[in-house]
């Protein structure tokens, strides 16, 4: 089967007999797509947990605050009976 294919020197062998453009052209397209389908999973799970990590800051200041907002609240000690307004 390989026996019909033989190149006499480097440069026929780039030509790929007079097929070269095609040949080439198809190989660096299957290469394109080889490596965006290996390096993009990875950029999109970088990108995923660094938005979960800053959803979680967030989260975490926005208790921090509702907390010491309602700690607050409840230290200035009002004098009025509860349900009236200061």
């Amino acid at each position: 089967m390989l026996d019909g294919i033989v190149f006499t020197s480097f440069s026929e062998f780039l030509q790929m007999g007079r097929y070269a453009f095609h040949v080439w052209t198809v190989y660096i397209l299957f290469t394109i797509f080889v490596v965006v389908n290996l390096t993009l999973p990875g950029i999109q799970r970088r990108q995923f947990i660094r938005e979960q990590k800053r959803r979680a800051q967030r989260d975490t200041q926005t208790r921090t605050s509702e907390n010491s907002t309602a700690s607050s609240t409840e230290n200035t000690g009002s004098t009025g009976a509860p349900g009236e307004s200061v």
